[in-house]
């Protein structure tokens, strides 16, 4: 079954629940052609909405609150039961909230990604679930601040500003297609233990990192494959202070960051943990980042296992080869701490992720595609959503001057589609230029965006073109964002 075959389905399994049949599970007089299952139609119960939001990850939760605190009632569809994505789970900190400027002289240092994603920080900071905005003493070439978080802490904090925000979260729920009308999306069809439901809105946002919505919508995308997956490892029963001595004695890390740990001020909570020898050499069989972060004495909240899948992201049969080679990886990489590092012989894994992670997974065609040049040439535009300064890529690449580029509001506008918006990892096609635009904060700023304007759409009962862009602007200015001009 082609891409096209796959999302025309979703719309069949829509349309089914206007044929007027039984709303019974029971699958009576099967039919069956060529191999193939017809699934009867069904009536579906149906829920109305202004906004759909799909994925309650990086940037799903950030759109979500925007889109109900501007007066829309959301929804927002999340698979697993509960809220964070790359930010809880496939991490090392949060990149990033500044622009570089300690890797230029003369430069201001400025927070450039303000709004929703900093009050969820403030709301982790009165918890103690993060380092808060800690400066690099080394390594700030690559960035100038870790904010690095509790993944626990994460999840409760972003649920409760969800619920006070008013929006309705179905977690533990599948999206499994989409309701079109020509160019239009007229609604999202959803799975969960309370059966099957139609979800109608006047506008959508997907967030679901692997443009699932978009896709079972009909838009437009590739699947370019260009990265690893990683899952993370949260290694307890760590002498956290002994590690540091012994990195110290034997030539330093090349990153450092000092931050709120355990409650107190000041304590290390970035570091390169790596170690020369035969630790290198084992880390570098399985993929293992020592680019470490914590919030917690005794603890390592994300070390990664990186692989590159022989196959497709979007491919189950794929995935769930990659998903044991990575767990036997991780149990490796538990063995290589206990035996090489000092502070680390009773050292236990205490958190995985629950999936693999992605850092692309379909790219969806957009308006405008975001380019290199674009990045590192601190481009803006007049439709500028968010201004951000930080690339995954330094130094080899950075933002020229210490300064920031802006997302144009085209980048997040799903061409073929009257009425959805895509956030996050799935638009910018450059992979020079994604290394900048998947980053966990940027994703965050998107999301505030296209919260925002799906939010404004569905109230003026527009589509995504039509959204005068000033009063986009002025909403969003009023909200807190930055922008550089």
């Amino acid at each position: 079954m082609d891409r096209r075959e796959f999302s025309k389905s979703g719309l069949l399994l829509g349309t089914g629940m206007l044929a007027g049949c039984r709303e019974s599970n029971a699958q009576k007089n099967v039919a069956q052609e060529k191999g193939h299952y017809l699934e009867p139609p069904k009536n579906l119960p149906i829920r109305h909405f202004d906004v759909v939001v799909a994925g309650a990850g990086t940037g799903g939760v950030v759109a979500a609150m925007a889109a109900a605190r501007n007066g829309a009632k959301t929804i927002l569809i999340e698979r697993k039961g509960y809220t964070g994505g790359t930010v809880t789970e496939g991490g090392t900190a949060l990149h990033s909230f500044y622009n570089l400027w300690k890797a230029f002289d003369g430069v201001k240092k400025t927070q450039v990604v303000r709004g929703i994603p900093q009050q969820i920080i403030d709301r982790l900071l009165k918890v103690g679930g993060t380092s808060g905005h800690a400066e690099m003493s080394r390594g700030f070439n690559y960035d100038s601040v870790c904010t690095a978080i509790d993944t626990e802490l994460y999840k409760l904090v972003t649920m409760e500003m969800l619920d006070e925000a008013g929006v309705f979260i179905a977690v533990n729920t599948l999206l499994t297609g989409a309701i079109t009308d020509g160019s239009r999306i007229r609604g999202a069809i959803i799975d969960s233990r309370s059966g099957r439901e139609a979800i109608y809105a006047k506008a959508f946002v997907d967030c679901s990192a692997y443009g699932d919505l978009a896709a079972f919508a009909d838009a437009d995308y590739t699947v370019p494959n260009d990265y690893a997956c990683c899952n993370s490892i949260g290694l307890a029963n760590v002498d956290l202070e002994g590690y540091l001595a012994h990195l110290e004695a034997n030539g330093g890390s090349n990153q450092l960051a000092h931050g709120i740990r355990s409650g107190e001020d000041g304590k290390v909570v970035r570091f390169n943990g790596g170690l020369a020898g035969d630790f290198r050499k084992g880390a570098g069989k399985i993929g293992m980042s020592s680019m470490i972060t914590t919030v917690h004495d005794n603890y390592l909240m994300f070390v990664k296992c990186n692989f590159k899948i022989p196959g497709s992201v979007i491919n189950r049969d794929d995935m769930a080869k990659a998903e044991l080679e990575v767990r036997k990886r991780q149990a490796k990489a538990v063995e290589l701490f206990r035996k090489y590092v000092p502070g680390c012989k009773k050292a236990f894994m205490a958190r995985t992720s629950p999936t693999l992670n992605i850092r692309r997974g379909r790219l969806i065609n957009c308006d405008y595609d975001i380019s290199h040049e674009d990045v590192i040439e601190g481009r803006h535009f007049d439709d500028d959503i968010m201004a951000y300064g930080f690339h995954d890529s330094a130094p080899r690449y950075q933002v020229k001057d210490g300064g920031t580029y802006g997302i144009p509001y085209r980048a997040l506008v799903v061409a073929g589609i009257e009425n959805l918006y895509a956030a996050g990892m799935m638009i910018t096609s450059d992979h020079r230029a994604h290394m900048s635009t998947r980053n966990t904060v940027c994703c965050m700023g998107q999301g505030q965006a296209a919260g925002t304007a799906a939010a404004l759409c569905a109230a003026g009962n527009m589509g995504t073109r039509d959204l005068p862009y000033r009063k986009l602007r002025d909403k969003l200015v009023k909200d807190g964002v930055y922008f550089e001009s």
